[in-house]
């Protein structure tokens, strides 16, 4: 959650890249933004405020700075107000902070801070880290780094923090469990919260591992052990995303423009070495025990994945959601498999449910879409779905690549890759040709008949039931409609209480087993006044709306989700609410 972005380096406009890179951080979700800079004088320039960043104007931060920090903050301790803002100070001035993640044991350090004089202008957890810096400073001999990892050797909880000295030409982060990436270019470091907050200056990084810190100081990058103080040596990767991947292109909002990239990522996401694909499936057959987890979207795709796995492996894979896992921990052993799967490969449940599995001994494989993520290199097995940046809050193109990977990995369960992999790219082809101008005027002409509604229902069954859970996720985080997910089979036994004349109920159907028994649901709808928008390859009688959809065999979930990311989006647009930055929600859920 949150962006945090810092410079230093040979620049005189350290204060307008830092803005710049806030606002191609925005899709993280915030409600404050701030700024330090420290002037080429040696003075210090604060700025912070509450809202959004993107109406501010980087120019008027141009003053002559090679070294600055910013954070666009989404609120945990402490309510939205310009004094909680980012960054935080200490008594004296001379040390700002910005911080991700939530220092558990900041009440106990405050109070400690108080008794020594210390005075404190937020309700934020944040501002203990300023003065514990500030009073290690005091011990003789001690430098800006030492102070730095002496403080976050006493911090409990997931945090990352870039630390800014007004008396010093240098630039300290550290990070246990909240990501932070270093861009390394000609004579300047940028430490960030993601790559795009610097894809326009460098697509060359070095990862800061979880429990390490970083120091830029005099053109020199220094990695170390928070814990111990040994230092690191890392490799240069290089990205091969670029500006124009981050950007929205010909359209309005993120969410279309990424909707619309599903014409080719998923021919990206069944591009996979096969003999990875292979050592997964030997893995899952060879376990004893395998289980999905995730959290949200993902956490409906690893459902679907349950299907892909009974039907077509004909093997039982079970799904718990991240925030549940270590409940389960009884279970596990080192015969387990874990498969974990996040779009962003930072996410907290996900990798807690990682630190439990490793725990008992697990194995761990990974299914995301960054590489070189913190779930990414704490796996035993990565795969990545390849789909390019996703930037709006809800995932479109993530999660159909996900779905992607796990029915070809099914299908290699299976003895049958080739032919998971035909059927795919057949899929791609004919998501290809569905994606066209005037099938989006159709579903806008749906949007339009409901879009003043203030509850819908969606129904699926097999695997479509996960992906009527997943339509209600869409529709609920980017339009505010209350809608809710049901297996068709359960109306009847509580939720149809809730169908009165005109609720729209969207139901998800394919060419398959489930469909007579979906039919007779829908039936059961109609009778109660329900309006039936269906997404079905096939129309029947029973339809008062249809959207079409190919028929997909078992790929199906994959190609019926697309219209409702559709529907959500235009929904939201017709509500007069942003798509790609729905409130309360951030993208990359880095906090417990």
């Amino acid at each position: 959650m949150c962006g945090i972005f810092g410079y230093i380096g040979e620049r005189k406009n350290a204060g307008s890249i830092v803005i710049r890179g806030l606002k191609n951080l925005e899709y993280r979700g915030y409600d404050s933004w701030g700024i330090a800079m420290r002037l080429l004088d040696g003075s210090m320039r604060m700025a912070k405020d509450i809202g959004k960043i993107g109406a501010v104007d980087d120019k008027d931060f141009a003053q002559p700075c090679s070294l600055a920090i910013a954070h666009s903050r989404w609120a945990t301790h402490g309510g939205v107000t310009r004094d909680n803002a980012h960054p935080h100070f200490s008594c004296d001035g001379r040390i700002a902070v910005v911080h991700n993640g939530i220092i558990e044991n900041f009440e106990e350090l405050r109070s400690e801070l108080e008794s020594k004089g210390h005075t404190f202008a937020s309700q934020t957890d944040t501002e203990i880290i300023p003065h514990l810096v500030e009073e290690l400073l005091k011990q003789k001999g001690m430098t800006l780094a030492e102070a730095v990892r002496s403080a976050c050797k006493r911090f409990m909880g997931r945090f990352a923090i870039l630390v800014l000295d007004r008396q010093l030409m240098s630039l300290v982060a550290a990070r246990t469990g909240s990501p932070l990436i270093v861009g390394v270019g000609d004579g300047e470091c940028f430490i960030a919260s993601d790559i795009p907050a610097f894809l326009e200056y460098t697509r060359t990084v070095e990862y800061l591992d979880d429990g390490e810190m970083v120091t830029v100081e005099g053109g020199k990058i220094r990695f170390q052990n928070i814990q111990t103080g040994e230092e690191r040596e890392k490799r240069l990767v290089t990205i091969d995303w670029t500006v124009a991947d981050t950007g929205k292109g010909e359209y309005e909002h993120y969410m279309l423009k990424e909707i619309m990239d599903q014409k080719e990522t998923i021919q990206r996401a069944v591009h996979q070495d096969d003999e990875h694909i292979l050592q997964v499936a030997k893995s899952i057959e060879t376990c004893l025990g395998c289980i999905l987890s995730a959290c949200g979207t993902a956490g409906k795709v690893c459902m679907a994945a349950d299907y892909f796995f009974s039907v077509v492996a004909k093997r039982h894979v079970n799904f718990v959601t991240a925030s549940e896992f270590p409940i389960y921990h009884h279970f596990l052993k080192p015969e387990s498999l874990i498969i974990v799967v996040s779009q962003s490969g930072e996410t907290a449940d996900v990798l807690e449910a990682m630190k439990v599995a490793k725990q008992s001994g697990s194995k761990v494989l990974a299914i995301v879409n960054t590489e070189g993520s913190s779930i990414a290199r704490a796996a035993d097995y990565t795969l990545l779905i390849n789909a390019g940046p996703e930037r709006a809050v809800a995932s479109t193109k993530a999660a159909t690549g996900q779905m992607a990977v796990l029915l070809l990995i099914a299908h290699a369960v299976a003895g049958k890759l080739n032919a998971g992999r035909t059927l795919l790219l057949e899929t791609g082809g004919l998501i290809n040709d569905m994606l066209n101008p005037r099938y989006i005027e159709h579903i806008e002409g749906i949007a339009k008949k409901i879009c003043k509604h203030d509850n819908m229902y969606i129904i699926g069954k097999g695997w479509n039931y996960p992906m009527a859970l997943e339509s209600a996720i869409k529709i609920q985080e980017v339009s505010y409609i209350h809608a809710e997910g049901f297996a068709a089979g359960e109306l009847k036994h509580g939720p149809i209480a809730l169908i009165e004349e005109g609720t729209p109920c969207v139901a998800l159907l394919g060419n398959d087993e489930f469909t007579s028994d979906i039919l007779s649901n829908i039936m059961e709808l109609k009778a109660r006044g329900a309006l039936i928008i269906a997404v079905s390859p096939v129309r029947h009688t029973a339809f008062d709306l249809w959207i079409k959809v190919p028929d997909a065999a078992s790929a199906q979930p994959i190609v019926n989700i697309i219209p409702i990311q559709i529907l959500a989006y235009l929904l939201a647009v017709l509500r007069g609410k942003d798509p790609d930055m729905p409130r309360n929600l951030a993208k990359s859920v880095t906090v417990k």
